[in-house]
C-alpha cells in the first residue's frame, strides 16, 4: 500500500472510530425482554402452530446521536430456517421526540406514537408477529433494533417489505442500538 493511501485510510478509520464512539452511547432496553435471556409466551406468536399471546414488548432507548430526526424499530430472527431469516416487526416514521414504544403498541393493545407506520413482516401483514421457531430447533435469536435516522420519514407504505424498508434504513441511519433475546419450543 502506498504511504499516501495508508494515510488516507488511517484518517478515515479515525473519523469512523470517533463516530462509533458517540453511537456506542445509544442504547436500547426493555422491561419485557432482556439481552441474552429467553422471552416468555407473551412474545410468542399466535398461529403457525404456536399458541402464544403475541404482544409486542415495551422498548425504550436513550442517547440517540445528534441530528436524529426520526426512529425505526425492527425485530429479526436470523436463525429461521428460510435461508434469509424472518422479519417479525418493522415500525418506521417514529418521531424524533420519542424515547420508546409501549407494551402492546405493535399488537394494537397500546398506541404507537403519532405518525408511526408499521410495514409488512414475513407473516404477510404489518404489526408485531411474535416468535414461533420450529419445535425442537435450538433457541432462535430475536434481534430488536432501534435505528436513529437522519430523516423524519421514510418513503414506504404498510405493504412495503422488510427488504425495502432495510434499503431505506441503510441510507438514512445515523446510529443503531440492539438487544438480542432468545426463544425456543
Amino acid at each position: 500500500m502506498k504511504p499516501t493511501r495508508f494515510i488516507r485510510h488511517a484518517i478515515a478509520a479515525t473519523f469512523l472510530a470517533a463516530g462509533c464512539a458517540h453511537a456506542a452511547d445509544f442504547s436500547l432496553s426493555s422491561p419485557d425482554v432482556a439481552d441474552g435471556k429467553t422471552m416468555n409466551v407473551q412474545q410468542e406468536f399466535s398461529g403457525f402452530g404456536c399458541s402464544g399471546v403475541n404482544i409486542s414488548p415495551a422498548l425504550s432507548w436513550t442517547n440517540a446521536p445528534a441530528g436524529t430526526r426520526g426512529f425505526a424499530v425492527t425485530v429479526y430472527d436470523p436463525d429461521a430456517p428460510t435461508g434469509s431469516g424472518w422479519w417479525h416487526w418493522v415500525v418506521v416514521n417514529i418521531p424524533a421526540d420519542t424515547s420508546g414504544l409501549a407494551h402492546g403498541a405493535g399488537s394494537g393493545k397500546a398506541d404507537l406514537p403519532a405518525g408511526s407506520l408499521q410495514t409488512r413482516t414475513d407473516y404477510g401483514q404489518p404489526g408485531f408477529g411474535g416468535a414461533c421457531p420450529p419445535k425442537g430447533d435450538k433457541p432462535h435469536r430475536y434481534i430488536f433494533t432501534v435505528y436513529a435516522l437522519k430523516t423524519a420519514k421514510l418513503d414506504v407504505k404498510p405493504e412495503s417489505s422488510a427488504a425495502e424498508v432495510g434499503f431505506n434504513l441503510h441510507f438514512n441511519t445515523l446510529g443503531k442500538a440492539s438487544l438480542t433475546a432468545l426463544y425456543g419450543r
